[in-house]
């Protein structure tokens, strides 16, 4: 997968289309990316001791890796990314300006 925890993104479609945010979590194998603030659906929560008053609560959800690009921190722009070996290691390389990620 070529997002990784850390990484600025956009969403480019579904209800949050054209939010950026920062990635918190990747489901590698569901192929899921959890952002924060993005996603949110409501929760209704019975009385418990964390919430004495119960109620409704908003819960984020993991989104598809299909919906979401990475924003390059170089150039500022939305990118589908390579890798290249530098020095005996594979590292991400934005594939419009050049500069590894």
């Amino acid at each position: 997968m070529k997002i990784k925890k850390g990484d600025k993104i956009k969403v480019v479609a579904g209800k949050d289309k054209g939010r950026e945010g920062k990635v918190e979590r990747v489901y590698v194998k569901a192929g899921r990316v959890l952002i924060e603030g993005i996603n949110q659906y409501k929760r209704h929560v019975k009385k418990n001791e964390k919430m004495p008053q119960g109620g409704v609560v908003d819960v984020p959800r993991p989104i598809s890796v299909a919906k979401v690009m990475l924003i390059c921190p170089k150039c500022g722009k939305l990118v589908r990314t390579g890798y290249s070996i530098e020095k005996n290691k594979k590292v991400r390389v934005c594939k419009k300006c050049g500069s590894s990620i």
